[in-house]
């Protein structure tokens, strides 16, 4: 995947202005004491992870988006996989499946949200750090 794509930043974890920093502090999204935790800023740039008060409530858009996309998605595949399954079972399989994936599409949606309003700059704009 290329590095300056935005792709990059939003599948590998990564701050959105540079491409290197965590954007949340684990890769882990199953691990649920620790799968919405992000750092104050970027380490490797500065970058403010969030830019102002309520900023990811954009977020749940993206999110309501890919829950549908998962929904979609389930449903079809099961009613082609299987057409004799009643309806019941049905949505339990579309819930499960949107419950099996929220940590996911969670950190999904904050991940594309920040990156519609934050540019790649690379990686001249790091902060300096003073060692004395």
């Amino acid at each position: 995947m290329f590095k300056e794509s935005k792709l990059y930043s939003i599948f590998k974890n990564k701050c959105p202005k540079c491409h290197e920093g965590q954007f949340f502090q684990t890769n882990n999204p199953y691990n649920l004491a620790e799968f919405s935790k992000m750092p104050e800023k970027c380490p490797v740039c500065g970058q403010k992870y969030e830019p102002e008060t309520g900023f990811y409530f954009g977020a749940m858009y993206v999110s309501y988006a890919l829950g549908v996309a998962i929904f979609v998605t389930v449903w079809v595949a099961t009613s082609v996989l299987t057409p004799d399954l009643a309806v019941g079972w049905l949505i339990a399989l579309v819930l499960g499946a949107i419950l099996l994936m929220f940590p996911v599409s969670f950190r999904l949606a904050r991940l594309i949200w920040i990156n519609l309003f934050v540019k790649y700059t690379g990686k001249d704009n790091k902060v300096q750090h003073n060692h004395n």
